[in-house]
């Protein structure tokens, strides 16, 4: 639905964080039976006998009303943009159908200017926010959200942290520099601890987030030099340094939670190690788990990517290859999401002691070659994770592209979100000349797909 078409909605009351947002839901409610697809319950396809049999669709929520409603004053102009982005993520949240997901930074995209790419953030005042849904036919409802604060109750944003490090923010129309925001968060994967707070990753830093069951951020882990300054939250340098080598916008993507309690991240894409063509290059990325007891991380796996044609026969760049998501399914076994932005394979690993790299020589930025940089890690002793096929869900006729968040319904069956952007595009035509959003069209789904064995 176009956000100026006559369902959509404002939102006149205030709703404080950590209270269901009815009002909300009840927007929800009354434009999803005009997004939702029809006729995609039970519908059989391939993937070896994998098969939808729900899809359920986000109604047009107005992005300031829902943002004003969780910290007031904090979108003066939404620009037509509705509530997107919570395909970052999903995590189970207890009962049947219900979920917490996460929003990324918010609405962002790319103009060039002379040439050059420049990241613009038409609503440079949202607040990444931790939002409770749930699918109810073929209806996803908000049932809550929880805004991301600083320690003293300040919203953080998703603007860029350090300059010379992240991509200069700038206005909607690429015209006007906008500040840089040390407490800024690029969202992404959410796991919810046992005693109720949860835990994010983020692409900036490369970074592990603690927030409070209320979204006050507790602690962000961060790599050792990162140096960030300036920040409203506890900042600790525990990462490997070798982290600050990621790529811009591919930093931690995948975030699972362990029966121990210990939290594996994922990076996104392959470090830029020795430098950027290298990692554009390589099909090895890695996996951290960390101790929430300890404070640390504990183990670092070498994982390897399918042939990016193998993932996506329709692509032949490399550098398209991504983590989005990764969910414990056993003690020391994970499902791993391999994607470009149309195609996805899920694998199956298993945390092997023997396969521990932390702290060797592929931690060094000074090693030739590195990591990245080896043909076949394999070959040249570096334990790689042993993968197996779960899923091909491009072979899967009814999911959509751009698969980011992954949850674990039951042994069979898979919830799968995607993230819309916002209804984003890139390029000046983005925006109207009113400076209104072009709608792409790209609705937030969650798909659940029916395995033909257990995982």
């Amino acid at each position: 639905m176009s956000p100026h078409a006559p369902g959509r909605r404002r939102v006149h009351r205030r709703l404080a964080a950590g209270v269901p947002l009815a009002l909300v839901a009840a927007l929800t409610a009354q434009s999803a039976e005009a997004a939702a697809p029809a006729g995609t319950d039970h519908a059989e396809s391939g993937g070896r006998g994998a098969h939808v049999v729900r899809t359920a669709t986000l109604g047009d929520i107005p992005l300031g009303a829902f943002s004003n409603a969780l910290l007031p004053g904090t979108v003066s102009d939404d620009r037509g943009v509705d509530l997107g982005g919570i395909g970052s993520d999903v995590y189970p949240a207890g009962r049947k159908g219900e979920f917490w997901t996460v929003t990324d930074r918010g609405p962002n995209g790319q103009i060039k200017v002379d040439g050059k790419k420049r990241r613009t953030f038409p609503v440079p005042g949202f607040d990444p926010a931790i939002v409770k849904i749930r699918v109810t036919g073929d209806t996803v409802r908000v049932l809550d959200a929880i805004p991301l604060t600083t320690s003293s109750g300040k919203p953080v944003t998703g603007l860029s942290n350090q300059a010379g490090r992240d991509e200069a923010p700038y206005s909607y129309d690429a015209s006007t520099p906008l500040a840089y925001d040390p407490d800024g968060l690029d969202t992404e994967g959410i796991v919810r601890a046992a005693d109720g707070t949860f835990w994010l990753v983020d692409e900036y830093g490369p970074s592990l987030v603690h927030v409070s069951a209320r979204g006050r951020v507790l602690a962000r882990y961060v790599p050792k030099g990162l140096g960030l300054q300036g920040a409203g939250y506890p900042v600790v340098e525990a990462l490997p340094s070798v982290l600050l080598h990621r790529k811009i916008n591919r930093g931690f993507e995948g975030l699972a939670l362990l029966p121990d309690g210990d939290l594996v991240m994922a990076l996104q894409s392959p470090l830029s190690l020795p430098d950027a063509d290298a990692g554009d290059a390589s099909r090895t990325t890695r996996l951290l788990r960390f101790s929430p007891r300890k404070r640390a991380v504990t183990a670092e796996y070498a994982y390897r990517f399918d042939p990016v044609n193998v993932v996506d026969p329709s692509e032949d760049d490399t550098s398209e290859l991504k983590i989005s998501s990764v969910v414990a399914v056993g003690r020391d076994r994970l499902l791993v999401e391999e994607r470009t932005d149309k195609a996805a394979r899920l694998q199956v690993v298993r945390l092997e002691r023997s396969a521990d790299i932390l702290g060797s020589r592929w931690d060094d930025d000074t090693a030739a070659p590195s990591l990245e940089q080896l043909d076949d890690p394999a070959a040249a002793g570096v334990p790689v994770l042993v993968k197996r096929l779960v899923v091909d869900l491009g072979t899967v006729a009814g999911v959509p592209g751009k698969i980011e968040g992954v949850a674990r319904v039951d042994d069979r069956t898979l919830a799968l979100v995607n993230d819309n952007d916002f209804g984003m595009t890139d390029g000046s035509g983005a925006f109207d000349a009113h400076g209104r959003l072009v709608d792409s069209g790209v609705e937030t789904t969650v798909t659940y797909v029916r395995l033909p064995r257990r995982i």
